[in-house]
């Protein structure tokens, strides 16, 4: 498949393309004439690596996700893990703020212990998305 097909079944310009390319991160075949050629193998390993951003990883951490042989493969997996549960559970603090919230009756917000309990934990709470 060339380039501009696989661009559009990806919805990504072909500069994209040709960036993930030239770091090693999906690389395809050439033909002889020198054009790029994508197999359905390279456009499942670049829908992986589609996935990969929408969960907030780095293209460098993405090709070692995506080459078994690396050594520091599963560090980068476990802690891409650690780092979506942190996610996960601070999401689950602010829903369950923001459901108190909906039906606080207090006037000012500080005045409510429930909201105060909430912002305090933030406090405490280092918020962190990531290298």
């Amino acid at each position: 498949m060339k380039i501009g097909e696989v661009a559009r079944v990806l919805e990504v310009p072909t500069h994209v393309l040709r960036h993930w390319d030239d770091v090693g991160v999906v690389v395809p075949d050439r033909l002889p004439s020198g054009h790029r050629d994508y197999s359905e193998e390279h456009l499942r390993r670049l829908r992986v690596l589609r996935a990969c951003q929408d969960i907030g990883m780095s293209l460098a951490d993405i090709r070692l996700v995506l080459h078994r042989a690396e050594p520091e493969r599963n560090a980068v997996i476990a802690g891409q893990l650690a780092l979506i549960r942190r996610r996960k559970t601070q999401l689950d603090q602010a829903e369950r703020f923001l459901v108190h919230v909906i039906s606080c009756t207090h006037d000012l917000l500080t005045r409510c212990s429930r909201c105060s309990e909430f912002s305090d934990a933030r406090i405490r709470t280092t918020f962190d998305y990531g290298p």
